[in-house]
């Protein structure tokens, strides 16, 4: 009998997971499809399926879908999705290249995630380049920072370099190509030189000789305004690509240098120069990059240096995300956030705080590849992928938000059995003995359109008369159609929940919760959470469903 009834529940299950609850007949007619045998028993077999039925239909369609995966057999194993293999001529390196103008965000995952997996895959290496030649855009705590999270994201560089303590490079490389006639100083004003530039004419000071633009070099180290320009094609139709500067005057005090430089290198000479010193041999980057790839290869020529391999990907776009690091810092400042680890931002922080595995993080960018088609981004995505690592690793736990009081009444006191998984039995359960001493807490959302006299199971324990100040105890038997509802008893703890659209709710948790502190668990019908603690009481950052 048991392995009859084993079988029809394995039945009931399948049919409830797609219908959203099961059908005797349905279930009654599959079994006697695949057990021809059991029709001379029809009435005995269907009070066992009516009895199953009954069980299964009173759970909640989370806990049907959490079950039924678990034993009726998949068909077909989905395939983990890899990245498209590399050309790879010796030990392979790859960079992740951030501005420290604050911590990491969910768009810096990306880039991280696929150079990291690359990394690993082909044993390369990994190497952090934090590029800080803007002093007018660092936040000086981002230089410990991005490590840290790179670490979280089990992306750990295996060598970082700073790009401002490399200044000598870039000095001792764009002399040799003022030497060589590729590149130029000019004093002409920054209006005039990029509309000459716009019409395809040569600056004034272009085709100086090399000395008077060394000495030039050298002038501007020390005093006045100007620029260094790298020569390309003035002629190019993409006028982006004509002539590129490659140091600027900026006076402004460095965090980390001090007043030590006025002239610093721009993006694309600096990039160039360290991608090839550093030995990288392959680019990855957005196709927002494409122009500046072009430009950086002109710096490869002139040097007589081999490219490395340029990979451009599409770009992805995140709606109602906010990644800009001046607006958070902007909303720190004046108590919109609470810092970079707000659960309503999208930084490595706040995907730390809220219960983000790395390892979601990084299936989710590899799912998407290195294609050069644009994406929209997708929370619920990201969430499915981070929901299959932790679905089976969360403890249950009963959350009753905005917690109304009653007094419990009964003749005799009642056991509360709430497993701690329905999937893993080892864990134990949540066991509690209810008595007429007892209070019990129901959410107000719950209980706001029932009625005296109406009947309602408490998850767990029983089923209860409801009236206005108290719940009487009605019996244990499992009924059909009756509303089931989270409660708490006189054990409980004061918790706060907070959501990343800013909403904070207050409510009562099992005393339970203190033992897991820093873990993700779900409240059951609700989500999953992650714990922590405060002085006053313990909290709780929303996840996902």
């Amino acid at each position: 009998m048991d392995d009859l009834r084993q079988k029809i529940t394995e039945l009931a299950l399948s049919d409830a997971s797609k219908h959203g609850s099961a059908n005797s007949k349905s279930v009654l007619g599959k079994l006697l499809g695949t057990t021809p045998s059991l029709r001379d028993k029809i009435p005995e077999v269907k009070d066992l399926v009516d009895e199953v039925i009954l069980e299964i239909n009173n759970l909640s369609i989370e806990e049907i879908r959490q079950r039924a995966p678990k034993i009726i057999p998949i068909s077909k194993k989905k395939e983990e999705k890899s990245l498209t293999a590399l050309e790879i001529d010796g030990s392979p390196v790859f960079r992740f290249a951030p501005g420290p103008s604050g911590p990491l965000h969910l768009g810096h995952t990306r880039a991280i995630s696929l150079n990291a997996e690359y990394r690993d895959i082909y044993k390369g290496k990994l190497i952090l380049r934090i590029e800080d030649t803007n002093p007018n855009a660092i936040d000086q705590d981002a230089y410990d920072l991005i490590p840290k999270e790179m670490e979280w994201l089990d992306a750990t560089p295996d060598e970082i370099f700073i790009q401002s303590d490399r200044m000598g490079v870039y000095y001792k490389d764009i002399k040799t190509l003022l030497e060589e006639g590729h590149a130029y100083v000019s004093f002409t004003p920054a209006e005039e030189w990029r509309e000459l530039k716009r019409k395809s004419k040569a600056d004034n000071y272009r085709d100086l000789s090399p000395d008077k633009q060394l000495l030039a070099f050298e002038k501007l180290l020390i005093k006045g305004s100007g620029i260094v320009v790298i020569k390309t094609d003035l002629d190019d139709p993409n006028p982006a690509l004509r002539d590129f500067v490659a140091f600027r005057i900026v006076e402004d005090e460095h965090p980390r240098q001090g007043s030590k430089y006025r002239l610093w290198p721009t993006y694309n000479f600096a990039v160039s120069i360290d991608d090839h010193r550093l030995g990288i041999t392959h680019v990855l980057r957005g196709k927002d990059h494409l122009n500046n790839t072009e430009r950086q290869k002109w710096i490869y020529k002139y040097m007589d240096w081999k490219e490395p391999h340029f990979i451009h990907y599409g770009l992805v776009s995140m709606p109602d995300t906010l990644l800009k690091t001046s607006e958070i810092k902007k909303g720190i400042s004046d108590g919109t956030y609470i810092g970079w680890h707000d659960c309503q931002l999208a930084t490595v922080q706040a995907l730390k705080i809220r219960g983000f595995k790395p390892q979601a993080i990084r299936k989710f960018w590899i799912a998407g590849g290195v294609k050069e088609v644009d994406i929209t981004f997708s929370w619920s995505n990201l969430e499915s992928v981070n929901k299959s690592l932790i679905d089976s690793k969360s403890r249950r736990l009963f959350f009753v938000p905005n917690p109304i009081s009653f007094s419990f009444e009964s003749s005799s006191v009642v056991q509360k059995n709430a497993p701690f998984h329905p999937d893993i039995p080892e864990w134990g359960a949540r066991t509690e003995t209810i008595s007429s001493e007892s209070q019990i807490y129901l959410s107000e959302g719950d209980i706001s359109s029932l009625k005296t006299g109406d009947v309602i199971r408490l998850k767990n324990l029983c089923n209860v008369t409801f009236h206005e100040d108290k719940l009487v105890y009605h019996d244990a038997d499992i009924i059909k159609g009756i509303p089931i509802f989270q409660w708490v008893s006189d054990k409980n703890i004061d918790l706060s929940l907070y959501y990343s659209d800013g909403r904070k709710v207050l409510g009562l948790v099992e005393d339970e919760a203190l033992s897991y502190i820093h873990e993700t668990v779900q409240f059951e019908r609700l989500g999953f959470v992650t714990l922590s603690d405060s002085k006053s009481n313990i909290h709780a950052f929303y996840l996902h469903k």
